[in-house]
């Protein structure tokens, strides 16, 4: 059985590394990115499955929250050009909108 879920893994990592080489837009890559940290989340949660290790559980959900804020950052920056927070000639609703979003990820941060 872990066999079958590591060759499974396995040929789902190849087929984004294609995808994030291959990639016609940024979006993209930056979306297989994000897959291929998901990829890496499920294979460290199936390990500390077939191994008897729960601390492997707490290892993938701390690096599904980076891949997450990172991928947010990075999709922040070629949005705005900025990983900062100006706000110079956005209507209200994209105000609104990015602060909905701070709220969010300081909500998964700290409660989590």
């Amino acid at each position: 059985m872990f066999l079958a879920v590591l060759i499974a893994l396995a040929i789902s990592g190849i087929l984004i590394l294609c995808r994030i080489i291959l990639g016609k837009t940024t979006y993209d890559r930056i979306l297989a990115t994000n897959s291929l940290g998901t990829i890496i989340v499920l294979a460290i949660s199936v390990h500390g499955y077939f191994t008897g290790r729960p601390e492997f559980i707490d290892i993938a959900i701390v690096y599904a929250l980076i891949n997450f804020i990172g991928t947010i950052a990075v999709l922040s920056l070629f949005d705005n050009g900025t990983l900062g927070d100006k706000f110079g000639d956005k209507s209200e609703w994209q105000k609104i909108y990015m602060i909905f979003w701070q709220f969010v990820l300081l909500e998964l941060v700290f409660f989590s």
